[in-house]
């Protein structure tokens, strides 16, 4: 008990410390995108691509190495980023009709109560309109890359001509110009980039087509040992569309918002796309080299995608210097889970597995966080809003799962930085769209276990400092009969800690 009291004190004395530094609260800027896979971010290690403002953001504050989320798909992720809950607990585990029960305690909301601003711009996908926020224009839906519709509030739709990425960011630019300077700012930036179905900024059609991109090492894997992972429909050889996700002989008049363009830019498209159906005619691609063709369109589109995501990242970053607000607004990249680039053949996300379980999060707030540095604690994303509560010195109820992280972020700490040891995870949809099977787990530095029910009922262990890549379960090997009751210790704790009483019942069960 004692020992617990001065772990906790020494949080709160940390928090402290923060906001001894500055003299005022600080704006908040949390710009969120799309399955935007770590991997696929050059501050993360890619080598090909081009996220010079991402990687700068990092540069300048602090890169997340081992940011996880409790349920990794897109809106769910959304709407624990609001609550700082479970799923099973804010009431949102699926992609479905479900509307998202904004009557319950959401974080913006007592951020408003306590002097700030508050905007959402852009994605928000959970079939609800947005509170807590003073202003709003939301996409429907899923929203589209070209010549996209907002509803704004109170509840006005109107189209805007242009591209996704960039009409977002100017929305937001303009409202932050327009805000009372008198009051701290919260603005939200939901950037539709990079969803499928990939659509790049016409200006960025091609960036990348001089690449032959190296296959994952993963790529060819034949899932022995893991029966979910064997039972899924999110490959890339046969679930990957050719006309509508790679744009062989696409149908033009069916590109979402296409009939909106000007005849130039429509021929732009046309023409660029057009030259893909022809190199995919006279290649006459079979077998595994059709596979890996397949391969190469999606990371070169997807990849041109997030080019624009990326720019428009760093018009925001170019306009906080220019006005002098950087100097107090913390800037904060994440995307709503993490996202396969091919590795074991997939795209798409769901899993436990490391590629879809981990997303990129970095953090700037200048005098705070030191530049360059990196956080190797396990945060999870019920772990964001009270964190974002936290910076803006706004209590945290008592309600909310996770719990801030600033305290591993201030340069000036030199207590020991206490901090879990272990996350929890539990993923629901099924079976549509992709079949992959429910499942919950628990992840530590070192190891993963994930039960795995509903049709593909089993247990997966990974030793991740010997199997990286996942590929090995050595849930039945005798040598880690020690480790898995360890472990199912650990799950179970988590599992009562978090109140997930229908994963209870299925761990009680579970042989």
């Amino acid at each position: 008990m004692k020992k617990s009291f001065f772990v906790l004190l020494s949080f709160l004395s940390l928090s402290a410390g923060v906001f001894a530094q500055s003299k005022e609260r600080p704006n908040i800027i949390f710009i969120f995108s799309d399955d935007h896979a770590y991997q696929s971010i050059g501050a993360y290690g890619n080598k090909f691509a081009k996220t010079p403002n991402i990687d700068r953001i990092a540069r300048e504050g602090a890169l997340l190495t081992n940011n996880l989320v409790t349920n990794s798909i897109c809106g769910p992720s959304r709407a624990t980023l609001l609550t700082g809950k479970y799923s099973h607990i804010n009431g949102y585990k699926n992609n479905d009709r479900t509307k998202f029960d904004i009557t319950q305690q959401l974080f913006p909301d007592l951020l408003q109560k306590g002097g700030y601003q508050t905007a959402w711009i852009g994605k928000l996908h959970l079939n609800s309109l947005p509170t807590g926020f003073d202003y709003w224009s939301i996409l429907p839906g899923q929203g589209i890359y070209y010549n996209p519709q907002f509803i704004t509030a109170p509840n006005d739709t109107i189209r805007k001509t242009g591209y996704v990425a960039d009409l977002i960011t100017e929305n937001s630019l303009d409202w932050i110009n327009k805000r009372d300077e008198k009051k701290p700012f919260f603005l939200v930036v939901g950037q539709k980039s990079v969803h499928r179905e990939w659509y790049p900024d016409l200006q960025d059609l091609g960036a990348y087509d001089d690449i032959n991109f190296p296959l994952p090492e993963t790529f060819y894997d034949n899932y022995e040992g893991r029966a979910a992972a064997k039972d899924q429909d999110m490959t890339i050889e046969k679930t990957m569309r050719l006309k509508e996700d790679l744009k062989v002989h696409l149908d033009y008049d069916k590109v979402p918002g296409y009939k909106f363009f000007s005849a130039e830019k429509k021929k732009v498209l046309k023409d660029y796309y057009d030259k893909i159906t022809r190199e995919f005619d006279d290649k006459k691609l079979s077998g595994k080299a059709l596979t890996e063709w397949k391969y190469q369109r999606y990371i070169k589109d997807y990849l041109s995608t997030a080019n624009g995501l990326d720019r428009n990242i760093g018009k925001i970053l170019d306009y906080l210097d220019k006005t002098g607000l950087s100097k107090n607004t913390v800037v904060i990249y994440a995307s709503d889970q993490g996202f396969y680039m091919g590795e074991h053949g997939w795209f798409d996300k769901r899993f436990i597995y490391e590629e879809s379980l981990k997303t990129p999060f970095v953090i700037r707030y200048p005098g705070v966080i030191k530049p360059g540095s990196t956080v190797n604690q396990l945060i999870s994303n019920i772990d964001w809003a009270p964190t974002v509560l936290d910076l803006a010195g706004a209590k945290i109820p008592s309600g909310i799962q996770g719990k801030s992280f600033l305290p591993l972020l201030d340069k000036n700490a030199k207590a020991n930085k206490t901090w879990r040891e272990a996350a929890y995870y539990h993923y629901y949809e099924f079976p549509e769209p992709h079949h992959v099977y429910p499942h919950f787990g628990v992840r530590t530095k070192r190891y993963k276990l994930a039960r795995f029910y509903g049709g593909a009922d089993s247990w997966e262990l990974f030793d991740l400092e010997k199997d990286p890549h996942e590929l090995k379960n050595v849930y039945a090997d005798k040598a880690n009969e020690a480790v898995v009751k360890s472990l199912k210790e650990q799950l179970k704790t988590l599992i009562v800690q978090y109140k997930d009483d229908e994963a209870l019942k299925l761990f009680n069960s579970a042989k």
